[in-house]
């Protein structure tokens, strides 16, 4: 479960807005943050990256609950509802936080995790598959598991595991469309090796219909002049 961990991330009300202070911010070592939901107003702040990244790195990872304490304005319990991250450093560059209300369901992507060895790998030379490897669900925050756990040791050969087949506790609702298969396990296919011709034995050429024939019977070039010089004997 999303527990909370007694983590305080400490904030700075965001003043200027563009692009400038963006980068300004990011080479200090903070990352421009906005916190909104509740009953509060939408909240522009800059937090330190080591921070939020540390959380990230957590095992809860994006669905850690922990407390937004922006300067000035009243501290929050949040969660990450949106992030950017950079496509060639891998670092974090923008942030959103969604405020927790008691009693409010929100919805949470969570990992998908095989448990066991298919019958189908084991005793009938399977592999298994893994198509989904995490789903949409909604729940209340503190409700949402670290993963989602499917038992997959019955599984065999050609046979597969859908959405409606995981398991879920009373509260959790799954947002994927329950035939979405989630894996399968299938058949290893051989190698087809090809045969290369023995050393020796060329390809046999095909047997051209007729070939000499009319030469044979006297009716091929040449035959005229073969008959004049038989006369003259």
């Amino acid at each position: 479960m999303a527990e909370k961990k007694d983590i305080v991330v400490r904030a700075v009300r965001r003043d200027g807005r563009g692009k400038n202070d963006a980068r300004r911010a990011r080479r200090n070592g903070q990352v421009p943050v906005t916190m909104y939901g509740g009953a509060g107003e939408a909240v522009s702040a800059l937090a330190e990256l080591r921070d939020l990244a540390a959380i990230l790195r957590s095992d809860t990872g994006r669905n850690t609950i922990f407390t937004l304490d922006v300067e000035g304005v009243e501290a929050a319990e949040v969660m990450f509802a949106d992030r950017q991250i950079h496509p060639v450093r891998m670092r974090l560059i923008h942030a959103d936080f969604k405020r927790l209300v008691k009693g409010e369901k929100i919805e949470a992507t969570v990992p998908l995790r095989l448990i066991g060895e298919p019958i189908g790998v084991r005793e009938q030379a399977g592999m298994l598959e893994q198509i989904v490897r995490e789903v949409e669900i909604r729940c209340e925050p503190r409700e949402i598991p670290e993963a989602l756990e499917v038992d997959v040791t019955n599984l065999g050969v050609h046979e597969v595991l859908h959405v409606s087949d995981i398991p879920i506790g009373e509260g959790i609702e799954i947002l994927e469309p329950p035939d979405t298969v989630i894996a399968t396990v299938g058949v290893i296919k051989e190698e087809v090796v090809a045969v290369a011709p023995v050393e020796g034995e060329g390809l046999a050429e095909p047997e051209v219909i007729g070939k000499g024939k009319k030469e044979d019977e006297g009716e091929g070039p040449g035959a005229e002049e073969k008959e004049k010089e038989k006369e003259k004997k």
